[in-house]
């Protein structure tokens, strides 16, 4: 099983993360990521603390040992609920408890949680101390830098403030307003403008906290570029567009120079798991979706891409279907270590 790395206080290194994605980070992803990056720290969707108390745990939470480290990211508002639920994270094996401030989605709202709990500080930080109180992880909190008009760097850092003194150490900052109504969740992604010099602020006036930025990066130039101001950087919808990104992260983040795989070996690694879900039910379509793109701009991609498209989703359809499609990708001659750098 390969090493990961954790701090000094046993904490995940969290230089680079995965951000949890909504239909996007489930366990098949979060899987084929890990067959990628050693290192980069991944994120569950997010799970209702409401549908922990209520629904089949292990279908909500369950995860491969091999996804470690793996953060779990709860959306709730109700202390006693969500300390409930992060001792059944903690139960789980999970590495860290993150607490969802930030979307903005009429569900969220609808529910209390989410983007519009930035208004609600001080319910914010008894959240947090419950969940601190109820389990030994990390608790951390990934927000907004301000709702609708309430968008200046005052109320953030009042906000960053509160929960900091309920115990939180740890603040990933999606570096937009949320727009709560007239904006659907895609809007909200894009249209808000980026201010990473809000993060950069908070990093300077609260030293003892780590503040991650989330929101727009690219790519690993940027990341690392981020990384010279900023304890770390999460990426979401770029490595769902193109996880062969994170080949490189090893090494240009995390300082591991270990032999880099090639696609291919990455697959032939994610075969064995596509059988074992399938033994357990899952149908191919469901888990195949995932590495549509990941031979994106090399030779043979466009084939591979077909007849996944094509095949993953029919009835009988079975993981031969990923070996089908493999075979039309030419093995890749070339370093893998170039290969990567050329698609970071």
């Amino acid at each position: 099983m390969h090493q990961h790395r954790f701090t000094a206080h046993g904490e995940p290194d969290r230089r680079l993360s995965v951000a949890p994605m909504m239909d996007y980070t489930t366990r098949d992803f979060r899987y084929l990521c890990r067959l990628i990056s050693r290192h980069t720290l991944l994120y569950t969707e997010m799970v209702t603390a409401q549908a922990i108390h209520h629904g089949d745990r292990e279908k909500l939470l369950g995860f491969d040992a091999l996804e470690h480290p793996v953060a779990a990211q709860l959306g709730g508002s109700d202390p006693k609920l969500l300390a409930e639920a992060a001792r059944v994270c903690t139960d789980f094996g999970y590495d860290e408890i993150n607490l969802n401030v930030g979307c903005p989605s009429d569900r969220v709202q609808s529910g209390r949680f989410g983007a519009c709990l930035m208004a609600e500080p001080e319910l914010v930080g008894r959240c947090v101390a419950a969940m601190a109180d109820a389990t030994g992880l990390p608790v951390t909190v990934k927000t907004r830098i301000g709702i609708d008009d309430r968008d200046d760097y005052p109320f953030l850092h009042e906000f960053v403030s509160r929960v900091r003194d309920a115990g939180c150490r740890t603040f990933i900052i999606h570096a937009r307003k949320a727009v709560l109504g007239g904006l659907s969740p895609r809007e909200n992604r894009e249209i808000p403008p980026l201010q990473y010099d809000r993060a950069r602020m908070l990093r300077t006036d609260f030293p003892d906290c780590q503040i991650i930025l989330n929101g727009g990066i690219q790519g690993l130039d940027q990341a690392c570029e981020h990384l010279r101001t900023l304890d770390g950087v999460m990426i979401g919808r770029e490595i769902w567009r193109n996880p062969w990104m994170l080949v490189e992260a090893d090494r240009r983040i995390f300082g591991d120079t270990h032999p880099l795989p090639c696609r291919h070996e990455v697959i032939e690694a994610f075969l064995p798991w596509v059988e074992r879900r399938f033994a357990a039910g899952i149908h191919p379509k469901h888990v195949l979706r995932h590495v549509l793109n990941l031979f994106q701009g090399i030779p043979g991609a466009r084939a591979f891409r077909r007849h996944i498209s094509e095949n993953a989703h029919k009835p009988g359809a079975t993981p031969r279907v990923l070996e089908d499609a493999l075979a039309k990708v030419p093995r890749e001659r070339e370093a893998p270590s170039r290969a990567a750098t050329a698609n970071a």
